[in-house]
């Protein structure tokens, strides 16, 4: 616990059992605070909203065996949204591990590809290096998972302890500083576009380059669209601000991006669900990739500059250049004047679902009363996609979301994480009831130990993105969508001794919320929407940008 200490680990979230339980005994004894979750992955879940919140590694703990690999789903959520998390497992006794012993998984073998590094310390003396380094991989370059698996008779072995100030990793040298001489030709490239957009992705929440992103998108007069992982990099009530590009993504945003003839991507993977086809995107496209992993560079898109280091470092630089150049570009200029033009037709003609509970007419509420420094965490389906499209995140770095792995039941149990983190700012998980079922027990984690969050829960009873799929490409064959209106949610968080409230039109809603910015424990507002609402625009998978469908 002292090492865990020294790296300033004041939180934990996890459960107990037989193979780690000496971890816990000197637990008992710390000042670290313990969070006891229903469920392992939960655990990791929380540890991960802690992480990408706070921006330093969030902590999970987790037994041997069943315990173990019940957080792989939330290492790989972690590893593929770049989020800082340190899980530490207990194992069987070393004289066991490979006799099949009891409760016994080869934690090492089974998240090696999905963690940063995984550690298993065979000797008590090395603790306190592995904790720092485990640490340290975590934090820097792009931020992951990293796996600490301890042996039982490795916990209760005492050894003389040395806590090292710091450490060196063989093979490990993140790379930080940005190559001036490439800034200066990306700046060049830029300058000399006629369509030019910065394209801003997780790399600029990460590194909380959001003052810098937004200087030299008004220094420029360039618009800004945003990966769905980086949506909220840029503040979306801003002029130049156009939301998020891809699958889900602003019509707008979509349009335009298919009409650049040159991007900045700041920090970006270039995923198939934010470009779609990867030899239409970069089509007649000169790419300025920017990212802290050399390894990004290139892997999806042809790169003309690559500018590999810190985001908020080299956007800063980019920044000063510009300065010292005294470069501006003029705010009256036809590129973004049609970039004006688009987004006014799109945003005037735009059909949205009729219903009186239509998820726009819903988000739209829930922004409008919701304080604008407010965190919001979303769950993955329908509900997610309509964030994308109608919330508007105005204060950068306050959305989160599954986005590389797609983890149904993430959102709920990373709020309060989350709430953890920053427990004096409001947050919300933007729900639907197929992903809420996965992790809903965390309603005692959160009513227990005093972490009250909001879920705003769209309730359209049934797997509405499945159900939109099967509509869609199936010829409406509809099969294991149905929840059939099962559980009472309202009853449900009653249960676990939290606030429940139904919401049947959007005075309710406003109401619901405000109710529950007030409350001492978490709330569940479930409110009915029409099983029939499809998420519109949609890119179809593996078609281009410009092939979106839009709502007739």
């Amino acid at each position: 616990m002292v090492a865990l200490e020294k790296e300033g680990a004041n939180i934990v979230f996890g459960l107990p059992g037989g193979a780690n339980l000496p971890i816990y005994d000197e637990l008992y004894k710390s000042n670290i605070r313990h969070i006891l979750v229903r469920h392992e992955q939960s655990a990791s879940h929380m540890a991960d909203g802690f992480g990408r919140v706070s921006r330093r590694p969030g902590v999970c703990f987790a037994t041997s065996g069943p315990g173990a690999t019940n957080i792989v789903t939330g290492i790989a959520t972690a590893q593929a949204d770049s989020a800082p998390m340190v899980a530490i497992t207990g194992q069987v006794p070393t004289k066991m591990i490979g006799k099949d012993a009891f409760q016994e998984s080869d934690i090492i073998g089974i998240t090696t590809p999905i963690v940063k590094y995984a550690f298993q310390p065979m000797n008590a003396s090395e603790i306190p290096e592995v904790v720092k380094k485990a640490f340290y991989i975590s934090a820097t370059g792009r931020p992951g998972p990293v796996l600490i698996d301890i042996p039982k008779d490795v916990q209760q072995n005492e050894a003389d302890m040395v806590f090292p100030s710091e450490v060196k990793i063989r093979g490990y040298h993140p790379w930080v500083d940005p190559d001036l001489g490439k800034i200066e030709r990306a700046i060049e490239m830029l300058l000399s576009s006629e369509r030019p957009v910065i394209l801003a992705g997780g790399g600029v929440i990460i590194s909380g380059a959001f003052a810098e992103l937004q200087s030299l998108a008004e220094m420029l007069m360039i618009p800004v669209v945003t990966t769905f992982k980086g949506k909220g990099a840029f503040p979306e009530n801003h002029p130049l601000s156009l939301g998020p590009i891809g699958m889900h993504g602003h019509a707008e945003a979509n349009k335009i991006m298919v009409e650049a003839d040159c991007v900045l991507a700041c920090g970006s993977r270039f995923s198939d669900r934010s470009v779609g086809t990867f030899e239409e995107f970069e089509r007649n496209l000169k790419i300025i990739h920017m990212d802290v992993d050399p390894a990004e560079i290139g892997k999806n898109q042809t790169t003309h500059i690559a500018v590999v280091g810190d985001i908020k470092a080299s956007l800063r630089i980019m920044v000063k250049m510009l300065i010292q150049k005294a470069v501006k570009r003029e705010g009256d200029n036809l590129w973004l004047k049609r970039v004006n033009e688009t987004r006014d037709y799109f945003r005037e003609n735009l059909k949205l679902h009729p219903h009186p509970l239509g998820a726009a007419k819903v988000l739209r509420k829930l922004r409008e009363v919701l304080p604008a420094q407010s965190i919001v965490t979303t769950e993955v389906g329908q509900h997610q996609m309509w964030a994308s499209l109608f919330f508007d995140v105005i204060h950068p770095g306050t959305f989160f979301s599954s986005t590389g792995l797609g983890t149904m039941g993430w959102g709920f149990p990373a709020a309060i994480g989350a709430k953890a983190a920053k427990p004096d700012v409001p947050v919300v998980d933007i729900a639907g009831e197929g992903s809420f079922n996965m992790t809903e027990n965390s309603l005692a984690v959160s009513v227990l130990d005093d972490l009250p969050v909001i879920v705003f829960l769209l309730n359209n009873f049934s797997l509405g993105m499945v159900a939109q799929w099967q509509r869609t490409f199936y010829d409406r064959r509809m099969i294991g969508i149905d929840l059939k209106n099962c559980p009472d949610y309202v009853k449900l968080a009653e249960s676990y001794g939290a606030q429940g409230i139904r919401a049947e039109n959007l005075d309710e809603i406003g109401k619901a919320v405000q109710m529950a910015l007030k409350s001492n424990v978490a709330t569940v507002i479930d409110i009915p929407i029409d099983p029939q609402e499809d998420v519109l625009p949609f890119v179809a998978p593996g078609t281009p940008l410009k092939d979106m469908i839009l709502p007739s």
